[in-house]
């Protein structure tokens, strides 16, 4: 009996986030009726993460839970609950747990990004983090329980800092908030966008520091490079991301931040069975490295979904093209700034700004689940390019 000719080729993702399940939803919507692909999750928790609500979950606000299970549910994917502790590329195996392993024919690599609390002494063992949502919720707990007149300092002024700054001082404003960072915050927006920003978190009470750079996190505050410091109760950082060892590890080629390097295919350029998707992926195009966000995840995983059947089908998958469309930020709960973009993410002149902001923001930005859903129903000889309604530019690979 020829058992290669039967034999099931199996496809592992590595991480439940926007890319990967995109990706897991893509292959199996694609294969469900055929015996001869097995898609297979793996993912710490058993439900999805919306990391652009964490700022929310972190101020003590419930959000929707979302059960990975149910949304495979009928699809032929299968899910795996652990942590992802090894990679071998060369033997195509992954340890989950340190006491199972699993085999691939074609691994997804989508294990996404973590704030980079080791750059700097101390942020790593007295500095909270929007990570997941246990971090979340244990930061959450920390700010009820401070008293009138406590201090959080929100190290980092890119947007991940300016969302929970604005979040955590509307929510508690019995608290002093602190936003610390090297560049002003919206340095990047037009200056109509910058100067709503800044007007709205003066009005919620922000103190905004810039220029500044913290050297080391203190159980009790914050060191700056001109030696000064500033005392607090909580440390929140969110200045810069980090992405696991693994693939490092693992023996694939890795950009200086520790991404997959890969193709125009979203292949590893070391290692043509794995693609990389999501912020673990350094995804060149002609502006540049594409920098993560949802905006660009959810599309890198379809793409690498398309690209592993066209290569089962004996075809050269296409090169992935990908254009920014706009910046949302939200600025509490009925504020934002929904910033419009080229397609390398420079400003536009174009701005969206209070309550209509804030809505656009929620519709296209935060509900990715009727989304997977659509994807799932797709008839499998179907074609879908998550847009999000006006979120991201994408030329097909059709």
């Amino acid at each position: 009996m020829n058992t290669t000719a039967t034999r099931q080729h199996e496809v592992l993702v590595l991480g439940a986030g926007y890319a990967g399940l995109a990706a897991t939803i893509q292959l199996a919507a694609r294969t469900r009726r055929r015996g001869n692909l097995r898609v297979t999750l793996v993912n710490p928790y058993d439900t999805f993460t919306e990391r652009l609500r964490l700022h929310m979950t972190a101020t003590g606000q419930e959000t929707a839970a979302m059960s990975i299970p149910e949304l495979l549910d009928g699809t032929g994917a299968g899910f795996v609950r652990g942590w992802v502790t090894a990679v071998d590329a060369d033997a195509k195996t992954v340890r989950i747990d340190d006491d199972l392993v699993l085999r691939y024919d074609t691994l997804v690599y989508g294990l996404g990004s973590i704030a980079d609390t080791a750059s700097v002494p101390g942020a790593d063992d007295h500095a909270h983090s929007l990570d997941g949502p246990e971090g979340a919720a244990l930061l959450a707990d920390r700010l009820a329980r401070l008293g009138d007149g406590g201090t959080v300092v929100v190290g980092g002024s890119g947007l991940t800092g300016v969302e929970a700054a604005a979040e955590i001082a509307e929510r508690h404003p019995e608290l002093r908030v602190v936003l610390l960072g090297r560049q002003e915050p919206g340095a990047n927006l037009h200056p109509r966008a910058r100067a709503h920003l800044d007007a709205a978190l003066a009005r919620l009470g922000v103190r905004v520091r810039s220029g500044v750079e913290v050297v080391k996190v203190l159980p009790d505050g914050v060191e700056l490079a001109d030696g000064s410091g500033i005392p607090a109760d909580v440390v929140l950082w969110t200045s810069g991301t980090r992405v696991p060892p693994l693939a490092r590890a693992a023996g694939l080629t890795v950009d200086d931040r520790g991404r997959v390097v890969t193709d125009g295919a979203l292949r590893s350029v070391s290692h043509p069975d794995v693609y990389a998707v999501g912020d673990a992926a350094a995804i060149r195009q002609g502006y540049g490295v594409m920098h993560g966000t949802c905006q660009g995840g959810m599309p890198t995983g379809v793409h690498a979904a398309l690209s592993v059947l066209r290569v089962l089908a004996g075809k050269e998958p296409k090169p992935f093209r990908f254009g920014y469309y706009h910046t949302p930020v939200s600025l509490g709960r009925n504020d934002a700034v929904v910033q419009f973009t080229r397609p390398d993410d420079s400003p536009r002149r174009f701005v969206l700004t209070g309550r209509r902001a804030a809505r656009y923001k929620e519709a296209v930005s935060a509900a990715p689940w009727p989304t997977f859903a659509r994807m799932k129903k797709m008839p499998a000889s179907g074609a879908f390019w998550p847009h999000g309604g006006r979120h991201t530019r994408i030329r097909s690979a059709k």
